[in-house]
């Protein structure tokens, strides 16, 4: 035999073997991946239920439940929810707790230490006691449906692919029972993220010792209720006399800014540094202790929402709809999981008929329909935060003179893999000292003079947050679930305390109505105008704190307007100036442009209604454009052959390879390039313009003031550039960086080449080896809209241009047949990777296309898939 044909055998026995060893890999891979894969179909036996629960599933895995009674009904959304994104709830409640530290290690120690510092799971674990009997019995079914389904699991390489990979750093972790405080944490999350102006206020205390009041002002301009209109007219509602009246007579934003919380007065030159410096620092610990919060539902300028109601009058069904689209962070598997809650007979015992969008780890459902009436949800971002600095002194603060014992506790971080961390948790009468969750201000030993004294005096910042008191949103949620009427929708609107949230209603009977909910602080005028919150205020003197809550039956609500509609996109609730909400609404554009589309219209039909949805118009690109415009570029062809493009765009913003795209790209490249050179030179580290709604509007108020000080670019030493010079020189640098990055011919230019989105897991989808983030994200897509446009594709400015903030999900609900409604989720309803249900939604999504929302059970039935039957566990 030849030496060939021996080195041939040899080299194809040792591919062979390569071979054989790759599908062992490939075939343990497969099985890995399909372990945590749910049952679907047949029966299972679960142990606590008292007769059967049909779970009917269509192709995108939808799940509609059908039982005999709420127990049953709760315990099985709680074994389903477990059984399609249990990891997703496991991560949610550990991050909540201060405890996330435990699933991934180190990683989570400064997380942890601020959720600590606030307490959320202490607040959360106040909340059971308070709710109504019903309301504690489901919250228990709910989890004891949860331990069902982790009982049954052997390990937890059966519970998530997630626990597989995270395993090789935390080999001892182990999943613990679900508990009824798990859920009402998540609530204090989803409150974090969807508050008021905390970053703005941070934000303008900072500027003071930088920039004149003046300029501040000119940054948060007031809201422009006679360009884009409020949510509701004069005619709609008007402010009732009440306890609250005169409390507040105008917003913030009218009041003059004074310089870092009015620190400065009396401030001398003796001290080594002054009471700016000192409050600063204060400040950038707290900016920092802030940003350690991993946004669960998404933070900034992009998050929102879109929703609006047709009354019968000028819908084509002659019925009432409702539209709503949740403006919220981008993630994989995405926030909602879409279900149905039937009793298969509907009495007072078993009233539940109902179907939508809901949070894994939530009994209930969030937004949706039952059989009489559907409801939408927007953030009312009301300002339901203050930050207070504190002079503290050991273990004292001082309060009106006097001094305050600080009250303290120590909280143990167990840590994965490492040891144990020991912090101490400081607070006053306003709240926690965050200050302290990332560098201690004791320690830190800061001082300053303060009002002329000599004496040191330390500084802490603390945080007076609504969400910090036990509040009641569940019971609210269950109650929507199963309102029949506006009465009941303002019923259960009365306890939607946290987040504050604009609430709209249709229902089957053709009436439409609105109602803002939630807990807002009264706030009384001090040093003349100053009201706290648009600043820091004097923690050390008590008529800076909350004068108590504005009462519910204060707040604007509307029933049956006469527009014949009700839009709400983030925008004022009202022009009146009471009560106070905030001085930090939504500059209303989104909300006013779908004003525009839905009253061109003689009759809205349901088609139009997820027409609008899709609508990628920039209301506030010509006035920009019209200025960009002016500057001429005669001697620099190169530029003007890109800004040619702009003469003729008509201002949508679509992903496709139209002119229109092209425009867009150069336009929000331009305008990426003014947010820098206007603001960022200005701004806080750590605290940089978005390029949201707020700029525009800034902006929008800036183009008639062309020597304005924002104008100035402090980078350019000995030169003092006002408006011309600023859009000049932003044009010049994106036509550049677009060159770059996307070519040299403007026309073949596309917005959705920079405009993309990719679907990240939260723990596992970036800072992790490539194959891992393979297995868990999806993407890139390109992506049409923008910051404050209809179609919500937010991004951030001093980031780039990739989607941070899209809308979640997208429904429209006809009230004149309930089974004609659509909707699509951005992901899918499945979060376990590589399952068929885990992204099937999103390039329908992306499309903007919607799936049909079967709810009546003929409907059901006829779209089931897959079928599983509940079955009480017996000896």
């Amino acid at each position: 035999m030849s030496r060939l044909t021996v080195a041939r055998r040899s080299i194809l026995g040792l591919l062979a073997l390569v071979l054989v060893a790759v599908m062992v890999l490939g075939v343990l891979a497969f099985s890995i991946v399909r372990r945590p894969f749910p049952q679907q179909d047949g029966e299972l036996a679960l142990k606590g239920l008292t007769a059967n629960v049909d779970v009917l599933r269509d192709d995108r895995g939808v799940a509609h439940l059908y039982a005999d009674n709420t127990t049953d009904l709760f315990m099985a959304q709680g074994y389903v929810h477990a059984q399609d994104r249990f990891f997703e709830m496991d991560l949610r409640r550990h991050i909540t707790a201060g405890r996330l530290s435990e699933m991934v290690g180190e990683g989570g120690v400064e997380t942890d230490t601020v959720i600590r510092t606030m307490g959320w799971r202490r607040v959360a674990s106040q909340e059971l006691a308070l709710l109504e009997p019903e309301t504690r019995r489901m919250l228990q079914a709910y989890a004891d449906g949860v331990n069902a389904w982790i009982d049954q699991q052997d390990s937890t390489s059966e519970m998530a692919l997630e626990y597989t990979v995270l395993g090789q750093q935390v080999p001892d972790y182990r999943v613990e029972p679900w508990t009824t405080t798990d859920t009402l944490a998540w609530l204090k999350a989803m409150a974090w993220d969807l508050k008021g102006n905390y970053d703005a206020e941070l934000t303008r205390a900072r500027l003071g010792s930088r920039v004149s009041p003046g300029l501040i002002k000119a940054l948060y301009p007031d809201y422009p209720a006679t360009q884009n209109e409020p949510i509701l007219s004069e005619e709609d509602w008007s402010p009732k006399a009440s306890a609250t009246s005169g409390k507040v007579g105008t917003t913030t934003a009218n009041a003059p800014a004074p310089r870092s919380a009015d620190l400065s007065a009396g401030s001398t030159a003796t001290t080594a540094r002054s009471v700016d410096e000192v409050a600063d620092e204060a400040y950038a610990d707290t900016q920092a202790a802030l940003a350690a919060i991993p946004a669960l539902i998404g933070q900034g300028d992009g998050i929102g929402s879109n929703s609006w109601v047709v009354g019968p009058e000028l819908s084509s069904t002659g019925e009432a709809m409702l539209a709503n689209d949740p403006h919220l962070g981008t993630s994989q598997p995405g926030i909602w999981v879409q279900m149905g809650l039937h009793c298969r007979q509907v009495t007072d015992a078993c009233p539940f008929d109902v179907s939508g969008f809901g949070f894994s780890g939530v009994p209930g459902i969030v937004i949706g329909h039952n059989a009489d009436a559907a409801w939408g949800v927007t953030n009312l971002d009301p300002d339901v935060t203050d930050f207070y600095l504190e002079k503290v002194a050991g273990d004292t603060y001082e309060r009106d003179g006097k001094r305050e014992p600080i009250e303290s506790r120590t909280e143990t971080i167990k840590v994965g893999g490492g040891e144990d961390v020991q912090i101490t948790v400081r607070s006053t009468v306003h709240g926690p000292i965050l200050s302290d969750a990332i560098e201690g201000v004791a320690e830190a030993g800061r001082t300053a003079t303060v009002d002329g004294s000599t004496d040191q005096e330390e500084y802490a910042v603390s945080l007076a947050w609504t969400a910090l008191e036990p509040s009641r949103t569940a019971d609210a949620i269950l109650k929507l679930n199963t309102m029949t009427n506006f009465e009941d929708f303002r019923a259960a609107a009365r306890d939607f305390e946290v987040p504050s949230q604009n609430l709209i209603y249709a229902d089957t009977e053709g009436h439409i109505g609105y109602q803002s909910p939630g807990r807002v602080p009264v706030r009384e005028a001090v040093d003349g105008d100053n009201v706290p919150g648009f600043l820091p205020a004097k923690g050390w003197e008590s008529r800076y704190d909350w004068k108590g809550t504005v009462p519910f039956e204060d707040l604007p609500w509307a029933y049956d307007p006469p527009e014949g509609y009700i839009v709400t996109a983030n925008q004022a609730v009202t022009a009146s100036k009471e009560p106070f909400l905030t001085s930090e609404y939504d500059p209303g554009y989104r909300a006013q442009r779908i004003r525009d589309l839905l009253t061109v219209r003689e009759k809205v039909t349901p088609e139009d209604m997820a027409r609008i949805q899709l609508d990628s118009h920039n209301q506030f690109a010509p006035a920009l454009v019209k200025a960009m415009l002016e500057v001429e570029f005669d001697d620099d062809p190169f530029t003007a052959e890109a800004q040619d493009l702009l003469r003729t765009w008509d201002y949508n913003q679509p992903a496709d390879d139209s002119s229109s795209g092209a425009a867009a790209a150069y336009y929000n490249a331009v305008w990426s390039h003014i947010v820098r050179l206007t603001f960022n030179d200005d701004l806080p580290a750590g605290l940089l313009a978005s390029g949201g709604g707020s700029n525009m509007l800034a902006v929008q108020g800036l183009l008639d003031k062309p020597r304005s000080g924002w104008w100035d670019d402090r980078g350019t030493a000995g030169v003092v550039e006002g408006r011309d010079e600023i859009l000049r020189q932003a044009q010049v640098d994106a036509r550049l960086e677009l060159t770059r990055k996307l070519g040299k011919n403007p026309q073949k230019w596309r917005w959705g080449q920079l405009h993309t989105l990719t679907l990240r897991h939260a723990v596992l989808g970036q800072d992790v080896p490539a194959p891992v983030r393979w297995l868990f994200n999806r993407g890139r897509h390109d992506m049409p809209g923008g910051s404050a446009i209809v179609n919500a594709n937010g991004w951030d400015a001093s980031v780039g241009y990739e989607v941070t903030a899209a809308p979640s999900m997208r429904m429209v609900v006809d009230l004149g047949d309930l089974d004609k409604s659509v909707w699509v989720n951005a992901t899918g309803s499945s979060g376990h990777a590589f399952h068929d249900n885990y992204a099937d939604q999103t390039e329908a999504w992306v499309a903007g296309e919607t799936y049909p929302w079967r709810s009546t059970p003929d409907a059901v039935k006829a779209a089931a898939d897959r079928t599983l039957v509940l079955t009480p566990e017996t000896t």
